[in-house]
């Protein structure tokens, strides 16, 4: 009995370590925010025609961070392999959207979009031209626009 119970285990073990997960952390970090003040608001999206998103609501996974020295980061950890596209918030007043100017379609506060140092209304952010590919531990920086 006690030999069954040891080669039931060592065959567990086995199976399970030979199982590839295949699941990466993603982290993203940005700098040179205006001030300190306020969260910060990591989007993560993994389908085309996800983006532009101003109220959050397409995203596949989505954290909010804490803002310190004017930086912030989050990492997204167990995330499959695939081709995903980033939007942040510096959202300065807490109420978890991207807020525009008034009569006009551009963001009241510090935006920033995988891939994207700038953007226009003839140059909008999209999926097809923010997206990279996760299929090992990854590291990027996100650049926050304020217009």
């Amino acid at each position: 009995m006690g030999k069954l119970v040891i080669l039931s285990l060592l065959v567990f073990g086995t199976l399970t370590n030979n199982i590839n997960t295949d699941s990466y952390a993603l982290t993203i970090k940005t700098e040179n925010l205006k001030n300190s003040e306020g969260t910060m608001v990591f989007a993560l999206y993994n389908k085309d025609g996800s983006i532009p998103d101003q109220k959050f609501k397409k995203y596949f996974r989505k954290e909010i961070a804490t803002i310190a020295n004017e930086k912030s980061e989050i990492t997204f950890n167990n995330l499959p392999k695939g081709i995903y596209a980033v939007i942040i918030l510096h959202d300065e007043n807490k109420n978890g959207k991207i807020d525009t100017k008034f009569m006009l379609p551009l963001p009241d506060e510090g935006v920033g979009f995988s891939n994207y140092d700038d953007f226009r209304l003839s140059n909008r952010p999209n999926f097809k031209n923010a997206n990279f590919n996760v299929d090992k531990d990854t590291t990027i920086v996100v650049k926050v626009i304020y217009k």
